[in-house]
This record gives C-alpha cells, structure tokens and sequence, in this order.
C-alpha cells in the first residue's frame, strides 16, 4: 500500500447486478499466523449469507475485514462496487493502491452495520440514549429526530416499553435487540452479526433470531456468522463452511446441510447437528 489518500470517499449508486459484497484473493495474517488464505466470496443485495465452521477458521475475522476493522494484507474487498479501505488509483500505466483517510474510512464503515457477540453497550445509558448516540455524534442528526427514530427502532425490536431501562436492567436477549436497534439507527445498508447468539442462554436465543428474521424479510443484506444451523436452514440464501482460512464448500443451506460434499464439512455437521 503507497501513501495515504485525505480525501473523503464518494460512492455513487452501484449498477445494476453489482454484488452487494465482493471479495477476491483476500489474506489476513496476525503475526506470522495466516488466518484468511485466499478467501473469494460473493454476497448478492438482499440476500442472508450464513457463514460457519469450527473456532479459529477465519469468520470473524472475515467479517471485520469487510467492516475494516482489521486492515487486509492482500486481496480485495469491495461494498456495493466500492473498493474498501483502499483506493485505486492509475498511475504511469499501473494501478497503485492509496490508503483512505480515518475519515473516508469512516463514511464507508457507517455504511455497514455490526452485531457483535458481547453487546457493548454504554452502561451508563439508557436504552434508547445508546441507540441514539451514533446518529447525533457520527451523523450530527438532530437530537429530536434521533429519538423518534430510536423509539421506532426499539419498537420494531420489541423493546417499546424498554426505553428507560439501563443495560444491567435488560436481559441478555434484550441486551442484545438494543445492540441491533442500535445498528440500525445508521440506517446501514449491509448488516454483519458475529455469532450475536452465542453469548446468550439458551432460552433467550430465540428472541433474538426472530428480529433477524424479520430484518431478513424487510430485504436486509446480511452477513451472519453463526451456529445456529436451524436459522441456517430456514433464512439463509447460501451457506458457507470455512476451516483454516478458506471455504471449503458453499452453495444453497439445504444442499450444504443435508448433502455435505467435502470431508471437512461432512465430519463438522456430523458434530453439530
């Protein structure tokens, strides 16, 4: 990567057909460690890609390449034909990669919402003040209208009567439909969630599942990184098994699950399901 780019990045409607996630030859090292090898994968718009594997294959850190939280050491990434983290630029014949500024890194990232395990939500806040606080500071949308936008969101999440309550006053399940709400409050146009349920008992996972399912039905874009093999199964357009760092098979959740075709993901269902 050359020098450093200042200028905010500019996006432009993509064209019809473009991928909604396009990622090519992409390759992550921590270290002398080498977690993503080569990595290829295409998301379409509006469509729920379901992602698993065994810990340590690369699904996280898949996903926080896509939202550049970790910087990619090879390869391409791209959000709706946009190159992120990264801009291409011609030179002498050549094409030279330029690093984008903190801020235009940040205008892309504001585009792609994530749902992490643990809910990391402000315990000093209010429910509604966290899924506020992005849309005022990062967006500088007035006060008043981030408030009804938030109580909207906590609506459609199932948390209208838990507006006032702080973090330590929520359940887990709840806890973590704030963190969506939340997410959602960016108006993102790709949502990523790593493993939201797996830090939940059992009997509160489902709550959470069903506003993923509903944010799958209203056409959101996602990204999920899950075991939950049912939500797989029932919301997911394309599974994708992944173990040392590459994808060892994909296709339709139904083929994938019921007639695995690599060993490795053959000897993974046959541990999980």
């Amino acid at each position: 990567m050359s020098a450093r780019n200042d200028s905010p990045a500019t996006s432009s409607p993509a064209a019809p057909g473009t991928p909604k996630v396009e990622i090519t030859g992409l390759h992550k090292f921590f270290g002398e460690l080498h977690v993503l090898r080569g990595v290829d994968m295409t998301v379409a718009p509006g469509s729920v890609t379901v992602l698993v594997g065994p810990s340590g294959s690369g699904k996280s850190t898949l996903l926080r390449c896509i939202n550049e939280l970790e910087t990619i050491d090879a390869g391409r990434v791209r959000v709706d034909g946009e190159l992120i983290g990264m801009r291409e630029v011609v030179k002498d014949g050549r094409t030279v990669l330029h690093a984008l500024s903190d801020r235009a890194a940040a205008a892309q990232r504001a585009k792609i919402g994530m749902v992490f395990q643990r809910f990391n939500l402000f315990p000093h806040m209010t429910a509604l003040a966290n899924v506020m606080e992005a849309p005022i500071h990062v967006r500088k949308i007035p006060k008043a209208q981030a408030r009804k936008r938030g109580i909207e969101l906590l609506e459609r999440v199932g948390l209208g009567d838990r507006l006032d309550h702080y973090p330590s006053q929520l359940s887990g399940g709840q806890q973590q439909r704030v963190a969506i709400a939340r997410a959602l409050a960016m108006d993102p146009e790709l949502m990523l969630f790593d493993e939201p349920t797996s830090a939940l008992d059992p009997e509160l996972v489902g709550e959470v599942l069903q506003v993923m399912k509903d944010l799958a039905a209203s056409g959101m874009t996602m990204v999920v990184v899950t075991h939950e093999m049912g939500f797989a199964r029932e919301v997911g357009d394309q599974l994708i098994f992944m173990d040392g760092g590459v994808i060892c098979e994909s296709g339709l959740p139904t083929e994938v699950l019921d007639n695995p075709q690599a060993e490795r993901t053959k000897t993974f269902l046959s541990s999980v399901l």
